[in-house]
């Protein structure tokens, strides 16, 4: 008995497979009524393969070339997991949230008492004191690096401001001697060398970071306490240190974080900023220009940091009282002394 197979295909294969074989006309009286014995089911019989290699109908599109796209083919392309440069970004980014939680509720109000609490110069003593101690480590990576002349130039910071300065309180060899302060430190001289970032770090205390700033840092701070001893192996000079180098840190940075804060997505742009920030110091000790990916990054850090000081500048002046102008008629104004 005559059978009606059916093939679940595409709508396109299906019409090239009906112009390859055509179904024969069905048998049908317009003048007789309907029977069963009117119309006769023909069964649909023809090969999938031979289809397939058969050439396409007249008016259809072409196929692409193998390894071409079409041209009205759109390929979006993406990342699955976490990025290279950050490994434990679920972990780290809740880290920054609990951070920046206990930044709002205690570091930034105790950094602004610290700031509206001392009076100026007092707070710019210690500052100085801070920095003044950091030097040691900032010129012996200057000579690691090969610069010579500017780790001399601050031997010459540290021995002028350790005496005339009143050990470190006043600056005086920028002031006077035209000696600034510059940034330097183990972190720098790994990069320099060519010893990558490593995986980037969200830490509770140290915040963003990553492996290769982490142990710079710690030589940093361990310089003096390893090279000299006391007092600068005792704790409370480690605390003293880490309280009011603290401070000093999150007050000059309080408009990037407020900035960094207020974005779409604070997380990544810390990240993203800070990365580019290293590779931008490192680019710089070797005279090399940025990627303009950096660039960008850095970029946007600064346009939100002008918008954020532009939205503090005409904030209060949405709050000024409203000039009074003048009535229409003074004369029925009541005027009374006070008794």
């Amino acid at each position: 008995m005559p059978s009606l197979s059916l093939l679940a295909t595409s709508q396109p294969l299906l019409s090239a497979a009906l112009a390859a074989a055509p179904l024969p006309p069905v048998p049908f009286a317009p003048t007789a009524a309907p029977s069963s014995a009117a119309v006769e089911l023909l069964p649909l019989a023809w090969n999938l393969a031979a289809v397939q290699d058969a050439a396409p109908p007249e008016g259809a599109p072409a196929a692409p070339p193998e390894g071409e796209e079409a041209a009205n083919e759109i390929v979006v392309e993406g990342q699955v997991g976490p990025p290279k440069s950050d490994p434990v970004e679920a972990i780290n980014e809740e880290s920054y949230r609990v951070t920046q939680a206990v930044d709002q509720a205690l570091v930034e109000p105790v950094a602004y008492a610290y700031r509206d609490g001392l009076p100026e110069p007092i707070r710019d003593g210690l500052g100085n004191v801070v920095r003044n101690l950091g030097e040691p480590s900032v010129a012996l990576n200057f000579l690691l690096q090969g610069k010579v002349g500017k780790a001399f130039e601050t031997l010459g910071r540290l021995a002028i401001n350790t005496t005339l300065g009143v050990g470190g309180l006043f600056d005086v060899a920028e002031k006077r001697a035209g000696l600034p302060y510059r940034r330097n430190g183990f972190a720098n001289t790994l990069g320099y060398y060519g010893v990558g970032p490593g995986p980037y770090l969200y830490l509770p205390v140290t915040g963003a970071t990553s492996v290769r700033d982490l142990a710079g840092s710690t030589l940093d701070q361990l310089l003096l306490p390893v090279a000299v001893g006391k007092p600068f192996n005792r704790p409370a000079y480690a605390a003293t240190y880490f309280v009011v180098n603290g401070l000093d840190q999150r007050l000059e940075f309080d408009e990037e974080i407020a900035s960094i804060r207020n974005s779409d997505d604070p997380y990544r742009l810390r990240r993203e900023t800070y990365l580019a920030q290293r590779r931008r110091d490192i680019a710089q000790l070797k005279g090399e220009p940025i990627s303009e990916r950096d660039r960008m990054w850095l970029e946007e850090l600064e346009l939100l940091k002008a918008e954020a000081a532009a939205a503090g500048i005409a904030a209060p002046a949405e709050e000024a009282v409203a000039p009074v102008e003048p009535p229409a008629n003074p004369e029925s104004l009541l005027i009374t002394r006070p008794r």
